[in-house]
């Protein structure tokens, strides 16, 4: 019985540990991702997506693929803006390597300190080819 318990408690170590490099893997991504946006490296920030991403904008605008997002952020008007999205939490499924992200983004114009729009955003991430990347993301604007 103590060699089950045994078994059972390095299994569930390996497991949270996995769980926690995973998590670790896609926090760094979001970071670099929210710099290239700082930055105006946009196609730098497009290295963090899948050829289908699927977008839904802040004001409910749904975009489908990289080439489109790229053609949609080209061709807004208005001030220039750049995002920086705050995970609140990430969970990660190591059999399907998918993984939920949700929380928080802010919205600044890059001539200015404090946001000009935020509201909440999920994310669904991808590992598919070997790295974490977003497969889908939803921003929703509160203010």
């Amino acid at each position: 019985m103590r060699v089950y318990f045994s078994v059972l408690l390095l299994l569930i170590s390996f497991s949270a540990f996995g769980q926690s490099s995973e998590i670790s893997q896609i926090k760094t991504q979001r970071e670099a991702s929210n710099k290239a946006l700082k930055a105006r490296d946009d196609a730098r920030h497009l290295d963090f997506l899948t050829e289908d991403v699927l977008i839904t904008t802040g004001a409910g605008t749904l975009i489908s693929g990289k080439a489109n997002l790229d053609s949609y952020v080209k061709k807004a008007s208005g001030p220039a803006m750049y995002w920086i999205r705050t995970p609140d939490e990430i969970l990660v499924n190591p059999e399907t390597q998918l993984a939920w992200e949700t929380g928080t983004w802010k919205g600044y114009y890059f001539d200015q300190k404090d946001p000009v729009a935020q509201g909440n955003y999920s994310a669904q991430w991808t590992k598919k080819s070997g790295t974490w990347l977003i497969q889908s993301q939803l921003f929703v604007t509160l203010k």
